[in-house]
């Protein structure tokens, strides 16, 4: 378990103001307190995230795994949506994008911080291997604070578990915290109604193509962004990155769209797997992918 602040307000445009002129700025998101400061968000900065690190899955899927959750500062909320269960799957998650109200915003990050983020509170460590952590990203006046826990959805009870009462403690009260976003009641239940996010980038995390038996037969499909495989994503495990921009994006949705997971993609007279990664409004190429391990 690790907890990591950073002052990184410096960097984020934020406008510190006074809550009565915050509770006239649109998407503005504060403490509520009469008379105490508010802080503005600009659109795209992340007040909110909720994702997991680790874990035991391939490279190309640890480096484009999106995260279970992100609230934006206009209230945005990005989740991933159902996917149907057919083997091989679809070329590109589903990813949706709701929305809630500062307000909503304001409550979710009190929630959050009333739950363990960003407190000293101790998680332990359960004796558990190949287990993904959760990791909890919350923006406010404090700036960035990070709390990593390994192994949260697992139920680790007893005395073998390694932890202390007080760490089982915290570790259900953090636990039940995850769940209710996305319970229908919970905390986000306003940003229920969803729509397909429409990304102005993908990123493309490429290796060389393998005939998989269990797939069936595959058709070819012609690669319509930039030559791949690209740039060196990750040293020493073979997979490369492109990002797709401009008018490459929608002819790739398009042709993405009528591909799955095992599709043999052409490029430079290769055949690649690409998995894709659509970008969020936070990131902007193959370089933001690095976060993800």
């Amino acid at each position: 378990m690790s907890i990591r602040r950073s002052g990184r307000l410096a960097v984020v445009p934020l406008l510190l103001l006074a809550s009565a002129a915050c509770g006239q700025q649109s998407g503005a998101i504060g403490a509520g307190d009469s008379g105490s400061p508010e802080v503005s968000y600009s659109a795209d900065t992340v007040v909110f995230r909720m994702d997991y690190t680790g874990g035991f899955v391939t490279p190309a899927m640890l480096a484009t795994r999106l995260p279970s959750i992100t609230v934006y500062g206009d209230g945005r909320v990005f989740t991933q949506g159902p996917v149907t269960l057919i083997y091989p799957g679809p070329a590109l998650p589903n990813l949706q994008v709701g929305t809630v109200s500062a307000a909503d915003v304001e409550n979710l990050l009190k929630l959050a911080r009333d739950a363990g983020v960003g407190s000293t509170l101790d998680f332990g460590t359960p004796p558990v291997a190949d287990v993904p952590s959760t990791r909890f990203t919350v923006r406010g006046l404090k700036g960035v604070e990070e709390l990593e826990v390994n192994a949260l959805d697992a139920e680790v009870a007893g005395t073998d578990s390694g932890l202390t009462a007080e760490q089982q403690a915290a570790r259900v009260k953090l636990r039940e915290f995850a769940e209710s976003l996305s319970d229908p009641a919970g905390p986000l239940a306003a940003a229920a109604q969803t729509q397909p996010y429409v990304p102005t980038a993908v990123a493309a995390v490429a290796e060389r193509w393998v005939a998989n038996g269990e797939a069936g037969e595959q058709p070819e499909v012609a690669w319509p962004g930039p030559a791949l495989p690209g740039g060196e994503l990750s040293k020493d495990l073979g997979l490369g990155c492109v990002t797709v921009t401009g008018d490459a994006v929608p002819k790739l949705l398009d042709a993405a769209a009528k591909a799955s997971a095992a599709t043999p993609w052409t490029s430079g007279g290769q055949r690649w797997t690409v998995t894709l990664r659509p970008l969020l409004p936070d990131e902007t190429d193959c370089a933001d992918l690095a976060n993800n391990r």
